[in-house]
């Protein structure tokens, strides 16, 4: 007769302890974001390796990690356990940051080494993506989704933002006394001991369900007929289109900023902040404007703001009026994301929506590094001068407003939630940061109109 409510109570103590774990996994993970993987592409040209190497750095290695998450699911059946494959890609993760942390210490790494380096860092961590979606949603009870991964978000986006903000004034107040590498080596040493920390909280985590009924992969022939077909295939046209147009440019704003508008470190992260911040202050308003006019105008009303961002660098380099720029892009990247999100994932079955992750990260990660490499391309064209990277931020905004067309071809959809969970992988100048959605936080209906 007392067998029930003892196990009640160890079941309510798990969740309590699962529930911790996870917020400070997700605490740790924003503070790895915020100290390593910001100043990457800054390291580069600190230590040499030139604008090119350290726009390369900043995008090439997504790929990695977007080719990575093909191998998830047969790794995961032979582990038997999502947990475990997460785990494991956590503290293959922290490891990466021994070679930065060597590299800073000596002053030296080659650009091949580094890109490496950085490679496996992207591809152990994007590829814990889906599975820990999966992972999470079988640990956090339903009625009370909304609320934790609201404010799982919260901290995690503020250890990102008191990571990169410490990192900056280290950074500035070590150059002033001619100590550069030895703050890059402090950089990623805590940025690793962050992701030793979250992956630790991850090993605590309980596992419920290691491989959870009705979750099915979806057929690669299945996946170009949703492409063609529906409002979620239209809606990932639409962003790979101006995924590529935006990274034409946004690898390029570092080394822009600090080797041709000669920017301190202070200032470049000064810039970082205000995009930032703009970019987490302004998601609540944002959740009502999509609550009040539905998540479609919300998202004509980020991407027509995402247009002319880029090209404000064309008008001005005045510091002043590139805090006005950055606050700005954050503003319009919240609300572009949000709509994104709720718009896509909506539109999909809840027991598809991990593969499709799976299928978005991929195309995601690839229009950054096309993108990428056509700016690149661009750039080395202009020999890497001034007037080069303002062409290319010009480009950059009309690639944006071309991608446009595609927005009219997306139907009108409903969508039963005006907010939903993220995890920041990283901040970057030209869009504020690179987010990833956490499923577990979005409703399991859909709705669609044609």
């Amino acid at each position: 007769m007392t067998a029930l409510p003892e196990n009640g109570t160890l079941q309510r103590r798990r969740l309590r302890g699962d529930l911790s774990a996870s917020m400070i996994d997700g605490a740790a993970f924003g503070g790895m974001v915020g100290f390593g993987e910001t100043y990457i592409a800054a390291f580069a040209l600190a230590i040499g390796l030139g604008e090119m190497a350290s726009g390369m750095v900043s995008s090439l290695p997504l790929i990695a990690g977007g080719l990575m998450q093909l191998t998830s699911p047969t790794a995961i059946r032979v582990l038997r356990s999502h947990k475990r494959w997460v785990v494991i890609c956590a503290f293959l993760q922290a490891l990466t940051f021994v070679p930065l942390l060597i590299a800073a210490w000596i002053g030296a790494i080659d650009s091949v080494t580094l890109i490496l380096v950085v490679s496996i860092y992207w591809g152990t961590g994007l590829a814990t993506g889906p599975a820990w979606n999966t992972w999470i949603g079988t640990i956090v009870p339903r009625p009370i989704r909304a609320r934790y991964f609201a404010n799982r978000t919260r901290v995690s986006q503020g250890c990102v933002f008191a990571g990169f903000l410490i990192s900056g004034v280290l950074l500035q107040w070590f150059t002033t006394l001619g100590l550069q590498r030895v703050a890059f080596t402090i950089l990623f040493g805590v940025a690793g001991a962050c992701r030793l920390v979250s992956a630790w909280m991850l090993l605590r985590q309980s596992e419920p369900v290691p491989l959870p009924p009705g979750m099915r992969a979806i057929p690669w022939k299945r996946v170009f007929h949703h492409l063609r077909a529906s409002s979620g295939g239209k809606l990932l046209v639409y962003l790979f289109a101006v995924q590529a147009a935006v990274q034409m440019s946004g690898p390029f704003f570092t080394p822009f900023m600090l080797n041709k508008l000669e920017f301190s470190y202070g200032e470049l992260t000064g810039l970082f902040s205000i995009a930032f911040l703009a970019k987490v202050v302004s998601l609540s308003f944002w959740g009502r404007v999509a609550t009040r006019t539905g998540a479609k105008n919300l998202l004509w009303i980020g991407s027509i703001g995402i247009v002319p961002i880029s090209a404000c660098w064309v008008v001005s380099q005045h510091y002043a009026w590139l805090v006005i720029a950055q606050a700005a892009s954050g503003m319009f990247w919240a609300a572009y994301e949000l709509a994104f999100f709720l718009l896509f994932f909506e539109s999909i079955a809840v027991e598809e929506r991990t593969s499709v992750l799976t299928i978005y990260n991929l195309l995601n990660t690839t229009a950054w590094v096309m993108g990428a490499l056509l700016g690149g391309a661009v750039l080395f064209h202009f020999d890497l001068s001034f007037q080069g990277y303002l062409v290319l931020f010009a480009l950059s905004s009309l690639g944006r407003l071309i991608a446009l067309g595609l927005l009219l071809r997306v139907p009108r959809l409903i969508v039963d939630s005006d907010e939903m969970g993220v995890r920041t992988v990283a901040v970057r100048p030209g869009s504020a940061s690179l987010d990833t959605p956490v499923l577990a936080s979005l409703p399991d209906q859909t709705g669609e109109q044609g």
